[in-house]
């Protein structure tokens, strides 16, 4: 029994035999998928092993103003890059690499570990506009450390001093946070791309395509030969509307003080000048701007990041009668109204004063609008009320987007019973009416929301969109854009628009409330307003200080009526509205000289006669033979007049 041999079961011998097939089965698969079926992606990768991608940076686009002059150009700079397709260990170089580099090697850890997860093709940007011993140090450890390459960038060139910050913007490196977003999915890290402004606004026409060269490393990871290379296609030019000599004008008027200053031609909406203040050197975003100075920029409370001609949202004082002056004519009551200012006057109980302590006498529209009588505008402010002056306000734009095109535009505010409802779930009182009269208390605009309202007053009710550029001058396939032709008509009595234009015109003669902003020569009109920011009573108990100073306004424009230019002023604290008047008056005479010594052919075959618009006031006859006035333009008759450029505009020589 014990001796007997033990056989093994057919079945057990057979289930072997299968599982030891099944088994080389597998194996020959694998092989044949690595040696037959897979062979051109591995050897594509074997071949990545030993050639590298690198990027080669698109130049961005050149930024012009509407002459052609340069704005916003580029500077060659050298960026120091981190490769990441060796075998090197990068965070055991981190302390030379950052001795060497200038930077923290914590930092330069923590950046490694950050891109660990993305493709190993892509290289971290480690510091940008490197210097010249940074570069030599580079070049004189590629043995050492053969990951470490450089890169030559084309880094922003922007104006000096701040000049044309808010409007041009700044560029800056592409965030995690943006490459998440799906306007960025095309993107990588190291990117720079437009963070605020026309940058931002336009960064798809701005920024170029990278290409790449390809280069041949050996085991170590250093470049020892070169295969092809891919140019980078460069980023398109932009065209603005701005006028650089307005603008310089604009930024020298706005100087030191904290407001904002826009120009336009409301004919078209092209934004001629636009100055904010305080402003801030957007170069220092170019390269890469430090923690504490941004830290700095953020917390400084007069904001100099804030665009304030489409961002600051404030009561807009007594310009706001202009819109009051429109409704009240529209609905047949401004035009009968007489009041008489003794220095204020009493609604539901409560009394409101006037800017003139003494009082305006016996007041009617015009005189209320080129003396800025507020006993008028309260009166004719409870005659209508709130909502009727809402349609009409929010019919000339207030409370809402003019559709610029610039990031970030607010939409301030125009009061009504429906929004204190919604927003407020109270019901309004008619004693807010009062206030909202002379636009105080909800209402709160931006300067490019008056001056869009006034401009559309000043043609006739013709509102156009602002926009800083020229849709025609955008590359083909540029959609964005397209609304910014279009044109809203609102109705305005033509006996009430004449009526208006010619009280805004007295504003800056010796009766009005700006006659030390006045031009001879020039046909400006205009409205000054002053804003409080908080009550009177709050500031004397302050002892007046400054820093409740009222806001200072003025929207201007020449001539007075179908005007070639509009300029809206906000000065903050600057008190009075004359102040900001003479502001926009400088802006307006560089407008004008510079019309009187580029003269524009108009007219028939454009031959025979020359215009001058916003720069006359005396109309000469009207048989079309001699010079006269026409539309708001200054024609010269070449055929009668041999050498009219020798003829002066008065007061401008």
């Amino acid at each position: 029994m014990f001796g007997r041999e033990e056989k093994v079961s057919a079945v057990r011998l057979t289930a072997v035999q299968y599982v030891v097939l099944f088994i080389f089965l597998v194996l020959a698969y694998g092989l044949w998928r690595l040696q037959v079926m897979r062979s051109d992606e591995y050897a594509l990768l074997a071949e990545k092993n030993r050639v590298r991608n690198v990027p080669i940076l698109a130049p961005r686009g050149k930024i012009l103003d509407r002459e052609g002059r340069i704005i916003v150009g580029n500077f060659p700079s050298f960026s120091a890059l981190l490769l990441r397709d060796s075998s090197r260990d990068l965070v055991a170089d981190a302390d030379l690499i950052a001795q060497g580099l200038h930077l923290n090697a914590d930092e330069v850890r923590q950046r490694i570990r950050r891109f660990a997860s993305m493709p190993q093709y892509q290289p971290i940007f480690l510091k940008d506009d490197i210097t010249p011993d940074e570069l030599a140090f580079i070049e004189s450890h590629k043995n050492e450390l053969p990951e470490l390459d450089t890169i030559m960038a084309h880094r922003r060139l922007y104006p000096k001093n701040g000049f044309m910050a808010h409007l041009v913007g700044y560029v800056g490196e592409v965030t995690e946070d943006m490459l998440n977003q799906p306007q960025f999915e095309l993107y990588n890290p190291g990117d720079v791309v437009g963070v605020s402004g026309v940058e931002k606004q336009y960064n798809s026409v701005l920024m170029g395509k990278n290409g790449s060269r390809r280069a041949i490393v050996n085991s170590r990871g250093r470049e020892v030969g070169r295969l092809d290379e891919t140019p980078a296609e460069p980023g398109k030019q932009l065209k603005l509307t701005v006028d650089l000599d307005l603008q310089i004008a604009a930024e020298q008027a706005l100087a030191d003080k904290n407001g904002a200053i826009v120009a336009m031609n409301p004919r078209t909406g092209e934004i001629l000048a636009m100055a904010s203040r305080p402003t801030f050197d957007p170069n220092s975003f170019a390269v890469k701007i430090s923690k504490d100075e941004w830290n700095k920029l953020v917390n400084d409370p007069d904001k100099p990041l804030l665009n304030k001609a489409i961002q600051a949202q404030l009561a807009p004082g007594s310009t706001f009668k202009v819109i009051m002056a429109v409704a009240g004519w529209q609905e047949g009551i401004a035009q009968t109204l007489n009041v008489h200012c003794n220095g204020g006057a009493t609604f539901y109980g409560r009394r409101f004063g006037c800017w003139v302590k003494g009082g305006h006498g016996a007041v009617n529209l015009e005189k209320a609008i080129y003396q800025s009588c507020d006993v008028f505008f309260y009166t004719l402010a409870e005659k209508l009320g709130i909502d009727r002056i809402a349609k009409y306000a929010t019919a000339l734009g207030l409370g809402q987007k003019t559709g610029i095109d610039l990031p970030n535009e607010v939409s301030g505010v125009m009061p009504s019973e429906e929004w204190k409802i919604r927003n407020f779930k109270q019901k309004w009182f008619a004693g807010e009416t009062i206030s909202v009269g002379i636009g105080q208390g909800a209402v709160a605009i931006t300067p490019v929301q008056l001056m869009r309202a006034v401009a559309a007053i000043s043609m006739g009710g013709r509102m156009v969109v602002p926009h800083v550029i020229n849709p025609t001058d955008l590359p083909p396939g540029f959609v964005q854009t397209t609304h910014y032709t279009e044109v809203k008509n609102i109705p305005i009595d033509p006996s009430g628009w004449t009526f208006i234009t010619d009280a805004l015109s007295r504003v800056l003669l010796p009766e009005g409330t700006a006659p030390s902003a006045h031009i001879p020569g020039i046909d400006i009109a205009g409205k000054t307003g002053s804003a409080q920011i908080v009550s009177l009573a709050l500031r004397a108990k302050h002892k007046n200080s400054e820093e409740f100073a009222q806001n200072g306004w003025f929207v201007g424009f020449t001539p007075r009526r179908n005007p070639d230019i509009i300029v809206c002023v906000l000065f903050e604290g600057g008190e009075h509205g004359k102040l900001a008047a003479r502001l926009a008056t400088q802006v307006i005479k560089a407008y004008a000289d510079k019309q009187r010594r580029q003269p524009t052919k108009v007219a028939g075959n454009g031959k025979d006669k020359i215009e001058i618009g916003g720069i006359w006031t005396e109309p000469g006859a009207d048989d079309g033979r001699a010079d006269h006035l026409q539309g708001g333009r200054f024609v010269f008759n070449l055929a009668r007049k041999p050498a009219p450029l020798a003829v002066a505009a008065p007061g401008l020589h």
